[in-house]
């Protein structure tokens, strides 16, 4: 999982301009009006966005018009579903470095399938 794509989504700021990218293109000074946010500070999230290639910049005349980049943000929901998705497993018992009465809670919690060999 990239780094630099959860730090971007991980500030309230950012994932609000991402919202406001996910309907259409902006420019900085109508995602600044849009976030109550000044335009240097747009930049700045701006810069993070791009270094974690979650928008894009489309030049149309004197301005950039920043653009959500669905494509990224595809890939990390998948890569957030497969960890979510992954099947639970019971840890391998004391004798792969679980204690005893840690290994029996989780014995008790991941109770085997039918035809597993867990003991």
């Amino acid at each position: 999982m990239d780094e630099k794509v959860l730090k971007a989504l991980g500030d309230p700021k950012r994932f609000l301009l991402l919202q406001l990218m996910s309907e259409r293109g902006y420019c900085v000074r109508a995602l600044a009006q849009k976030s109550c946010l000044s335009e240097s500070a747009v930049s700045q999230h701006l810069r993070i966005l791009r270094e974690a290639g979650l928008v894009y910049g489309v030049k149309k005349g004197y301005y950039t018009h920043y653009r959500l980049d669905k494509e990224v943000l595809d890939r990390f929901i998948s890569e957030l579903a497969q960890i979510r998705d992954a099947k639970r497993q019971p840890c391998g018992g004391p004798y792969h470095g679980c204690p005893e009465s840690e290994h029996l809670k989780c014995k008790n919690y991941f109770p085997p399938e039918k035809g597993s060999v867990y003991k």
